[in-house]
């Protein structure tokens, strides 16, 4: 699992990294919101969790731990759109924000077992 986020991690780096020449070139800031979480719950908590796995928990492959792992990337996947949808006018927020509600609490459910793995290991 620490290998799985680990490339998962990368690739949310190079997205933002992407994003953010972009935003630079076009001198067009608008998305910076989006740029930040995907650079934060994106690239830097899944890094941290690889990490965690690395060093911490024995149950890399147990069925908690693909729990935790899916609903962290389908959480921070949907704050991601639906981030770029609301601040690029292709949603409004009164309908994208009960759907960034959704991926708030999947990320933060997955930090709570993050935690319960941590617990766990020995």
């Amino acid at each position: 699992m620490d290998r799985k986020y680990l490339v998962t991690a990368l690739g949310y780096a190079i997205l933002g990294m992407v994003l953010g020449i972009y935003m630079a070139s076009t001198k067009n800031h608008i998305q910076h919101v989006t740029h930040a979480h995907i650079l934060l719950i994106g690239f830097v908590v899944s890094f941290v969790y690889s990490v965690c796995y690395k060093l911490w928990i024995n149950e890399n492959h147990s069925k908690l731990a693909s729990i935790q792992y899916w609903l962290h990337q389908i959480g921070t996947l949907i704050i991601i759109i639906g981030l770029y949808l609301i601040y690029g006018n292709h949603a409004a927020g009164n309908i994208i924000g009960p759907i960034l509600g959704i991926g708030s609490l999947s990320v933060l459910v997955g930090m709570v077992l993050m935690k319960v793995l941590v617990i766990k290991s020995k």
